[in-house]
Formats: structure tokens, sequence, C-alpha cells
């Protein structure tokens, strides 16, 4: 007998058997792959994320590293000035030392000098030879020629050695400007060829001594050349 059909129903195929079946397996694959436990899923998402976070802290350990290089060479800057302005302040105090010291000696030589050019001024007795010696002394300073015989001799002549001899009755005396001193000059010739340093009176012996030999280096050559009345 054939088998009876019920009105309004196929009959399913084999193919319509698999295909169903397919389906059914891919859903519920698709279920299962939905259902992932949530620590799985952390745990990619950890493994995905991780290059992100690595990437930070290696740029932060490279700012560390670039800020605390930065700050070393600033210390180091800081030091290096510190140093030279202390350098520079030790020169300057040391510039100053050296001037002050120089200054100093420079003083004590002026001293110095002045002393040595004093001890060389001798003391001169107040005598004849004191006298004639002192003038020999200021004559050769200032390139007056003479000599102490010369000056002697003259002297001699003139007032016998009298500092305050006075000649009354000859000519100049007559013209009212009288010789005057150890070796009897008139004013008008004391006047012209005394000698700066020297008293400016006509009775002071050593003026009165420069002034002479100066008038006669002027007009003889040297006091040595007078052997008389001039």
């Amino acid at each position: 007998m054939s088998a009876s059909r019920t009105p309004g129903h196929s009959r399913l195929t084999k193919a319509h058997k698999l295909s169903i079946a397919g389906v059914a397996t891919l859903s519920a694959a698709a279920v299962a792959f939905s259902l992932v436990p949530a620590d799985v899923a952390e745990a990619e998402t950890t493994i995905s994320a991780a290059p992100v976070a690595w990437a930070q802290a290696v740029n932060g350990t490279q700012t560390k590293a670039l800020y605390g290089h930065l700050s070393t060479q600033q210390v180091i800057a800081d030091a290096n000035a510190k140093a030279a302005a202390v350098a520079a302040k030790a020169k300057a105090d040391a510039d100053a030392k050296a001037k002050a010291e120089a200054a100093a000696k420079k003083a004590r030589e002026q001293k110095a000098a002045a002393s040595r050019s004093a001890a060389r001024t001798p003391v001169f007795a107040n005598n004849l030879d004191g006298w004639i010696k002192e003038a020999l002394f200021i004559m050769k300073k200032e390139g007056i020629p003479g000599t102490y015989a010369g000056i002697h001799r003259n002297i001699m002549r003139e007032s016998s050695g009298n500092p305050m001899a006075i000649n009354n009755w000859d000519i100049n005396a007559q013209n009212g400007i009288p010789s005057k001193g150890l070796l009897q000059v008139i004013l008008p010739t004391f006047k012209a060829y005394h000698v700066k340093g020297t008293k400016f009176d006509q009775y002071d012996p050593v003026a009165n001594i420069v002034a002479a030999c100066n008038y006669a280096a002027d007009r003889y050559g040297s006091m040595d050349n007078v052997n008389s009345a001039y």
C-alpha cells in the first residue's frame, strides 16, 4: 500500500534536514561565543591596551631623564658661575693688594730718597771755612765754577774774612752804593747775580760769596781768575 499524505504538509527532504541542522549548529556557536567569561575578555582587553600603557611608561621615564639631565646642567652652570665670581673677587682683591703694596713701596722709596738727600746735605760750620764750603756746595749744584783757594784768596784781600765789612770811601760809596760783605759786592751786582735758595742779604756770608762768584764767572770765567779789585 502507498503511504497517505496529510493535506497542507509537505514532506521534508534529506537536504532540508541537513540545512536545518547546520543553522542550529551555527546558532549554538554564536551563543557560546557571546558567553565568553568576563575574565577572559578583560585579559584580552589588557593585552590589547598594554602597548599604550608601556609607551606612556617609557615616555614618562624619558621625561624624567630629560628633566634630570637639565637639572644637572643647571647645577653645573650655577657652580661654574659661583666659581667664576669667587675667582673674579679673588683677582680683584689680589690686584687691589698689589696696587696698595706698590703705592706703599713707592712712598717708602720716596721717603728713603728724601732721607738720603737730607743725609747728603752736610752741616757747615759757622765760620769762614764753613761759609766757603757751603758756598762751594751750592755753586756745584748751580754750575758756578770756583775753588776753595781762589775764593779764600779774594776774601782775604777784600774783607780780611769779615762778613760785615763795608767800603765807605771808594767811588761806589761816593755814588751811594758801597761795597759790602766778604767779597765786597755792591747792591746792583748782588741783585743781578743773586742765586735762588740763598738769603737776599749782602751781609750774609754764603749769599755774598755765591753772588760774587756768579758775577766773576760771568765776567772773568771764575773767581780763581780774579787777583785784584773787580
